[in-house]
């Protein structure tokens, strides 16, 4: 169920790509669809009534091995997070050029600009 709803998200995002012509909207949509995909990993991460994955001398490893929450989707995650930051600064002062140039987000117009 989770799954789907990461799935929707993702689909959401993919609508506002490709049916919006405002440059603003495109990148929301983009970090919409990046949303999405944390989301999954974490849930993919994710074990009921898990523990942390910290181990010590009095632990088991067999034990450790069925109860242990995965880090590595968070690890990923985390790295995730930090590039679509970036990525998302470096889209919008793109999009500051492109208003600064044409006057105006909407790609349409953009395209009878040019030319």
């Amino acid at each position: 169920m989770l799954y789907a709803l990461c799935l929707l998200l993702f689909v959401v995002g993919l609508y506002g790509v490709v049916t919006k012509k405002n440059v603003i909207k495109i990148v929301i949509s983009l970090v919409i669809m990046g949303y999405a995909v944390n989301l999954f990993l974490i849930m993919l991460g994710y074990r009921e009534k898990g523990v942390a994955p910290i181990i010590d001398q009095t632990t088991e490893a067999a034990k450790f091995a069925q109860t242990s929450v995965d880090p590595l989707p968070q690890a990923l995650v985390l790295t995730a997070i930090v590039i679509g930051l970036g990525v998302t600064a470096l889209m919008v002062a793109i999009c500051i050029r492109l208003y600064e140039r044409y006057g105006t987000f909407d790609i349409t117009e953009m395209r009878k600009l040019k030319g």
